[in-house]
């Protein structure tokens, strides 16, 4: 049987209930939005440790609310690595290019921690998030950044070189960014995110880059995210 782990994140500013990670089965009721991540063909993948062993890890997480102006309100969840900048071995090095656009998005900044109702171990597989929004916010944006370290490919080669164009660290393929727009006044129960682009390969810049021809299995790291408001 498929696990299916719950969230029931958010923040009281925008009348989200906040909690930490759940096993449990949440109860859904009218009014809730059900935001559902399903994991795709490349959810896991190969991560060299030492002596040649190599383990399959999840993708770092970070999903979040934007207004329609495009200005960020709130983080729903990030991966407890990215949020907390805890990195095995890293030598304080904050990682900015695992997942730069919420990054720069949020101000993110080194040391910064960021509540357990927020932050938390990435889920295996796919996960749910339960969100509750304030009756005042009718239309806004959620976005959805997700990447893989040492994820190569032939245009994101390991030997790139700092201030090649392709360079990225340790992430390899930069990380893709997944957008919905939500308007509560239109009667639309149910949409799915569409991927809009990815983040800065070297995670300098917040910018979005649309074009995702030289990505390959980054692409796959998610099959859909889908938002379902309760009836």
């Amino acid at each position: 049987m498929k696990f299916t782990k719950k969230l029931l994140l958010g923040t009281m500013s925008l009348g989200i209930l906040c909690c930490s990670c759940q096993k449990d089965l949440v109860e859904y009721q009218n009014g809730d939005m059900k935001i559902t991540v399903t994991a795709g063909k490349e959810w896991k993948h190969d991560f060299s440790m030492f002596l040649g062993l190599k383990k399959k890890n999840p993708p770092q997480i970070a999903l979040w609310l934007e207004d329609m102006e495009g200005n960020y309100l709130s983080t729903l969840y990030v991966s407890h690595k990215t949020g907390t900048s805890s990195w095995q071995g890293n030598g304080g090095d904050p990682r900015n290019e695992a997942l730069p656009y919420w990054n720069h998005k949020s101000s993110h900044v080194t040391g910064k921690k960021f509540p357990d109702a927020v932050s938390g171990a990435t889920p295996k597989e796919d996960f749910d998030i339960k969100m509750l929004p304030n009756k005042n916010l009718e239309k806004f944006r959620i976005k959805a950044e997700f990447n893989h370290s040492t994820d190569w490919n032939e245009y994101y080669p390991e030997s790139a070189k700092a201030g090649d164009e392709n360079y990225t660290a340790e992430s390899g393929q930069p990380a893709v960014v997944y957008e919905a727009i939500i308007d509560l006044t239109s009667g639309q129960e149910e949409l799915k995110a569409q991927i809009i682009g990815h983040s800065s390969p070297d995670g300098t810049t917040g910018e979005l880059y649309t074009d995702l021809s030289k990505l390959t299995t980054a692409v796959d790291i998610v099959k859909e995210i889908t938002i379902k408001r309760i009836k």
